[in-house]
């Protein structure tokens, strides 16, 4: 057995070379600093105490490190499965609850293990499923609701956690006149140094510098005692080992999250681990062994009290920008966290929940996507109808359902694409061998009265058979009584299945009955195996399946001459005979 396959470390790790050390510890310090108030920030989105942000950003990176294929991914929590796991979880138990604590670990098992399993068994193309505009409107809509969540600490009024918009909107209008004045301020000029950092530099960790700033605001002015809300005590010290709560209805119930969970934190890291692998080429992702590394991640992580996690888009940029040459660098920033957790926690006491909104209300900014509306507005507007049907049922009824509908929607949308696939009638270019699209090409092309020349660009199969009799049937028609042969172009055609042969033996029969001949011409390899085994080609005769269009259309033209001096000789002889 091939170890390093499935222990990636062991291949990295022997070649190591000095001089990538330095990169290593620069992206490893920077990344694991971002973490400490992203991992307590997005801690904050599930519903979940702090500490469990900061042991998410620990445990599942370092495993990662072990088993991962990307050299510069960044594993931890992230924003937008946060929100989920909130919204999944409180369905089953109060948040800021026991159980809602053991109930959010036991889904970082669920989803690991789910993930784990279908890495080995290569069903990493499942993730497919989930097309862009599914998932582009579920994006944009999960982070329109993270940001509307973070409007109580940003404006200092008790607004209820809601996972739709219209609620948490009217909800803000009602409390307006209360707002915190200082805690807005807060909020905003926070906002507004993240983004102007973010603009000067990637290399200056923003989220730190703002969590600095508000800490030594709070704690030299005493704002906490003018109603601006901390965050209060961390628990000191890094996380035991416990075993997840297994009861067989709380597994139940919290299947379709994690199902959920495993397909769209699998599809959120190897987006990004792709983006990144274009830039290298001293290694090759493997989706499959990343299922696997991001679910043992969850596995082992869910054993040290952390919830969900996979590859976050920032820092993974930040990583890779800084330097990072292995996963060295990730191994050092969950070494980071873990002083953190032993020595640093008492610092982060008096940090303003604005400062930590304005930090979750800049990341997932970058998650709202506006150029794919506009790109889909001028080429595809059936898939713009499913990323905002997916956008407004996810914003306004539910996250689950959100992604149910899109990719209902976007099924029944490929279903529907199958049942009428194009079907072109072709004419020759003039001077050439070339044959094109009658209705592209109009007035530029050769076509016979005599022949119809046809390409189907589709399987043919049991869902688009009968639209395929149907459009032959027109294109016959149309053609008139001239017709004496059609020759069905199978270059676009990748198989066929039984009820394709049937309807194919129909179409034999009742065009041969009109005296038209059918001929084929280009067909592919197993599609030729078929029709061969079905006797569909005997049915036409061997002397009618051609290896182009052109040549079909020659033995044709051969034909018609030979007949035409057939009966002319005919004529002859009976004139003689006279």
């Amino acid at each position: 057995m091939n170890f390093k396959k499935y222990i990636p470390i062991l291949d990295w790790l022997p070649n190591y070379k000095k001089e990538w050390f330095k990169g290593d510890l620069g992206a490893g310090l920077t990344v694991g600093i971002m973490l400490i108030p992203q991992g307590i920030a997005y801690a904050m989105i599930a519903g979940l105490p702090p500490i469990y942000g900061l042991y998410t950003a620990m445990i599942p990176q370092i495993v990662y490190a072990i088993f991962g294929t990307s050299r510069q991914l960044a594993v931890g929590p992230v924003a937008m499965d946060s929100l989920i796991v909130a919204s999944g979880v409180a369905a089953l138990a109060q948040i800021g609850t026991e159980n809602f604590i053991e109930f959010a670990i036991l889904l970082a098992f669920m989803m690991g293990f789910l993930q784990v399993v279908f890495g080995f068994f290569k069903l990493g193309f499942l993730v497919n499923f989930l097309s862009r505009p599914v998932i582009s409107g579920f994006t944009s809509a999960a982070a329109l609701i993270i940001g509307l969540n973070q409007l109580k600490h940003l404006l200092g009024v008790q607004i209820e956690r809601d996972n739709r918009i219209h609620t948490l909107v009217l909800d803000a209008f009602q409390n307006i006149k209360e707002i915190n004045w200082l805690t807005f301020s807060i909020g905003v000029v926070s906002i507004l140094i993240l983004v102007f950092l973010k603009r000067i530099t990637t290399k200056i960790p923003a989220a730190l510098v703002v969590v600095v700033l508000g800490i030594v605001l709070v704690r030299v002015f005493h704002l906490d005692q003018f109603g601006v809300k901390i965050l209060g005590e961390i628990p000191k010290g890094l996380p035991e080992f416990t075993i997840p709560k297994f009861e067989k209805n709380t597994l139940i119930d919290l299947f379709p999250i994690a199902l959920t969970l495993s397909f769209i934190a699998f599809l959120e890291a190897i987006s990004v681990a792709k983006a990144i692998e274009i830039k290298h080429t001293d290694y090759k992702i493997s989706p499959n062994q990343e299922l696997i590394a991001i679910g043992l991640g969850n596995i082992v992580g869910s054993f040290f009290q952390t919830y969900p996690a996979t590859g976050g888009l920032s820092r993974t940029a930040v990583n890779n920008q800084t330097g990072a040459k292995t996963p060295l660098a990730a191994i050092i920033s969950g070494l980071i966290v873990g002083v953190t957790l032993l020595f640093l926690t008492p610092v982060f006491f008096y940090l303003p929940k604005a400062v930590l909104g304005a930090i979750i209300v800049v990341a997932v900014y970058g998650l709202l996507d506006f150029s794919m509306p506009k790109e889909l507005l001028t080429y595809s507007k059936r898939e713009l109808i499913i990323l905002n049907i997916t956008l407004l049922v996810t914003a306004t009824v539910g996250i689950k359902e959100g992604i149910f509908i899109g990719i209902i929607l976007s099924l029944a949308m490929l279903i529907y694409r199958s049942t009428k696939p194009h079907f072109a009638v072709l004419g020759q270019v003039k001077d050439t061998h070339f044959y094109r699209n009658v209705n592209r090409f109009e007035g530029l092309l050769n076509i016979s009265d005599d022949i119809l020349i046809v390409r189907f660009d589709a399987q043919l199969y049991f869902a688009n058979v009968s639209f395929f009799k149907d459009k032959l049937d027109e294109f016959v028609t149309e053609k008139g009584p001239q017709l004496k042969l059609i020759i069905i172009d199978g270059e676009s055609i990748n198989s066929i299945d039984s009820s394709g042969i049937f309807m194919l033996k129909d179409v034999i029969n009742k065009y041969k009955n009109m005296g038209i001949e059918i001929a084929f011409s280009g067909m592919k390899g197993p599609v030729r195996d078929i029709l061969d085994k079905s006797e569909i080609i005997k049915k036409i005769d061997y002397s009618n399946c051609f290896m182009s269009i052109q040549e079909a259309v020659d033995m044709f033209d051969d034909r018609k001459k030979n007949k035409e001096i057939e009966v002319k000789y005919f004529d002859f002889i009976n004139q003689t005979n006279r």
